[in-house]
């Protein structure tokens, strides 16, 4: 199955990397006014266009989600399966972005507030709902294969009782008398320019169009209730602490229909008993005994797929570093995978019998026990680069 390169969204918006917030915001605005749907009826490509520009601008005009792709790329901020960068509606669309063009914006560009309630032009408004945030902790088992992960989140949800309208009933509602219906409210105000007129949402009935006569009586007229709801989240492969992903309309359900909130995944790392994360490699401390790094020894490790025996070569100094290729973690950009890192740091006996005492003395004496310039040498090397 053929899979679809991502444009990258600074080459969609047409801005340099270096571009400002509101560098962003207008090039974004002249992208959703080129290709808005309304002002292409029936023509597919410019839709994809309008939704591309609004992917782009979601994630550029973010500073976390931004700096996340800056570094990672598409892979950075999720760009399938539900995360961000993907599963775009139009209703998801006008209702993040709507308010970009503000109020009484048709008065400048010669009637835009007819395009499909893009904002606070003609159109009624969609609500939307708040956006929650969940901590998962992960394995470095987990973090290294990706996981499903099932969350019981406690949020609202649309009520069952009234379809998320808040009404009881399809009659139990009469028109809005202060908008007529159209959700929204003209005024014309004079000013040193001559008459400025700007379209605002009813205050009445919040863009509705329609009053509720008779509220729900399981959600008082508020069209949503709180419930669990047990959501079934994806984390892809080599994600680190800290990194948000996002699970789009999967937060709070809005008051009485509209678009559903967020919901935001922040990754935790569960400490490793045996080993240590530093990017994409694993460190383990290994401490052999003095006659296992003097005569060579065969010694097994834990990696995350079980154990592991490496070899021990007789001599062994400490501070040296074995490495075991591709045992580390993937990275989140499918770049390949990092390596397991053995530290040798020789365990020396805190305590020691008499007789041990007189073997290690005559043996101090002879010329192989003293160190060699090289061997100092190598060992301060190390020591020095921990400080570079």
């Amino acid at each position: 199955m053929a899979t679809t390169t991502k444009r990258d969204y600074y080459e969609i918006l047409e801005v340099p990397k270096t571009a400002t917030a509101e560098e962003i915001k207008k090039a974004y605005r002249k992208k959703a006014i080129q290709y808005h749907p309304d002002k292409n009826p029936g023509d597919k490509a410019a839709e994809e266009k309008f939704k591309e520009a609004a992917e782009a601008y979601e994630v550029l005009s973010d500073t976390n989600k931004r700096s996340r792709y800056d570094q990672f790329g598409h892979a950075g901020v999720g760009g399938a399966g539900g995360f961000e960068g993907g599963g775009f509606t139009m209703e998801d669309i006008f209702a993040r972005f709507g308010d970009l063009f503000g109020e009484g914006f048709g008065s400048f560009s010669g009637g835009f507030g007819s395009f499909g309630g893009f904002g606070g032009g003609g159109g009624r408004q969609v609500a939307r709902g708040s956006d929650l945030r969940v901590k998962v902790k992960l394995t470095l088992k987990e973090i290294a294969t990706g996981v499903e992960k099932k969350l019981k989140v406690n949020k609202y949800v649309a009520c069952e009782h009234c379809k998320g309208t808040g009404a009881d009933g399809d009659q139990a509602y009469s028109t809005c008398s202060t908008c007529r219906g159209r959700g929204h409210v003209t005024r014309v105000v004079n000013s040193m320019f001559g008459q400025m007129q700007t379209t605002t949402t009813c205050p009445d009935c919040q863009g509705e169009g329609k009053i509720i006569t008779k509220k729900c009586p399981q959600c008082y007229g508020e069209g949503v209730v709180r419930a669990d709801e047990v959501i079934s989240v994806n984390l892809p492969a080599g994600v680190e602490e800290g990194m948000q992903l996002t699970v789009r309309q999967k937060g709070n359900a809005a008051r009485r229909g509209g678009v559903n909130g967020d919901l935001l995944v922040v990754i935790e790392e569960e400490a490793h008993p045996d080993l240590v994360r530093d990017q994409q490699d694993l460190i383990y401390n290994l401490l052999p005994t003095f006659p296992q790094a003097a005569l060579g020894s065969a010694i097994e490790i834990p990696t995350l797929d079980g154990k592991a025996k490496i070899k021990i070569e007789p001599g062994t100094q400490p501070g040296k570093v074995l490495r075991l290729k591709n045992k580390g973690l993937p990275s989140v950009k499918r770049y390949g995978t990092g390596d397991l890192l053995i530290h040798v740091a020789v365990y020396i006996p805190e305590r020691l019998t008499q007789e041990q005492r007189e073997a290690l003395s005559a043996m101090s004496s002879a010329p192989n026990f003293q160190p060699t310039g090289s061997v100092r040498e190598k060992i301060f090397k190390r020591f020095r680069n921990l400080f570079d």
